[in-house]
């Protein structure tokens, strides 16, 4: 059993620069920064970035399951794919096997963009300041933070067990 902390202690803990959330919303803001610079030529904001990254490597997909691979909702998701339509780099289709179903696909200048977006990763690694083994390090541990959050986030009481 974990013992109980001390009011000292437990003050720290609401210290902002303790959070390990406000360490990531930090890091999150200081990479959109890096993102916004390197992704002006492209033409796209991040989260088009985000988007087109997901067609790039998965092709043509329905509305939802581009929100499953991005963790978006719809509504999040289709003022995104209305200004990547508008832009010219995705179109936007009723299915034709499930008309309650649109399905996103990459225009010829949005597959076209894949090509002028082949340095946007590198150049945001040395951004970082890190290499190849500290990039893949921190993101095995981003995602079993992931994992363990969506895990916390499905119980009854997060935290506690």
């Amino acid at each position: 059993m974990t013992p109980t902390p001390t009011p000292a202690a437990q003050e720290n803990w609401l210290r902002l620069d303790n959070q390990i959330c406000f360490s990531l919303h930090a890091a999150s803001r200081a990479f959109n920064s890096v993102y916004r610079v390197i992704l002006k030529d492209l033409g796209l904001t991040y989260p088009q970035y985000l988007v087109m990254l997901v067609l790039w490597e998965h092709g043509d997909l329905p509305v939802k399951k581009l929100g499953e691979h991005l963790r978006l909702d719809s509504g999040t998701l289709s003022p995104l794919l209305k200004r990547l339509e508008g832009a010219g780099f995705v179109r936007r289709e009723r299915s034709t096997v499930d008309e309650r179903s649109v399905e996103v696909r990459l225009t010829e200048e949005g597959a076209a963009l894949r090509e002028r977006a082949v340095e946007v990763p590198r150049r945001i690694t040395v951004a970082t300041g890190f290499d190849i083994d500290g990039i893949r390090e921190l993101r095995t541990r981003l995602d079993e933070l992931t994992t363990a959050l969506d895990a916390a986030a499905l119980s009854d009481t997060p935290g506690c067990s």
